[in-house]
């Protein structure tokens, strides 16, 4: 959460010109509601079901990149269909810096009425091995910009001969 994966996504995506996704805009363009109205009405069990689908269906696709939500990797299903059809980058931060970029935050329902340090200490430790469970790569998203960053993923991509 807050580690600049729809940003980083669409600068990579635009650098190696392909379409980009973005599921949680999938999932309110199918919805036709922001996904904090869908955690309203259904709790988080009905958003993580429409992420679901939604992260199939998108990662059937060949040549795109997909930005998922921070809490995709929770699901089991997600897991195996991002690793298993795709190149699967990490985006990682510290704690400080998502506290900076979360402070006025109000889209992200998991951070409302909460002590926002806490619930990002225990959304990271749930969600740091699953993320490595899967992640072809990973980097650090905290003081360089996001154009930076993108040059980055993009010469070790080309490098490994991921892409041309």
């Amino acid at each position: 959460m807050a580690v600049g994966k729809s940003t980083v996504g669409r600068l990579l995506a635009e650098s190696l010109g392909m379409p980009f996704y973005d599921s949680d805009a999938e999932i309110e363009e199918r919805a036709g509601a922001e996904v904090s109205w869908i955690f309203d009405v259904e709790g988080e069990p009905g958003f993580r079901e429409r992420e679901e689908h939604v992260i199939d269906d998108l990662t059937q696709m060949d040549g795109v990149v997909l930005a998922t939500g921070g809490g995709a990797v929770k699901s089991a299903a997600n897991r195996l269909h991002l690793a298993a059809r795709g190149t699967v980058i990490h985006l990682d931060c510290p704690l400080s810096r998502l506290l900076e970029r979360t402070q006025k935050d109000k889209k992200r329902p998991l951070l409302q009425g909460s002590n926002r340090e806490q619930v990002l200490q225990r959304l990271m430790a749930e969600r740091q091995p699953l993320y490595a469970e899967i992640a072809d790569y990973r980097f650090e998203s905290d003081d360089h910009s996001a154009k930076h960053l993108v040059q980055r993923i993009v010469r070790k991509l080309r490098e490994d001969g991921i892409v041309g």
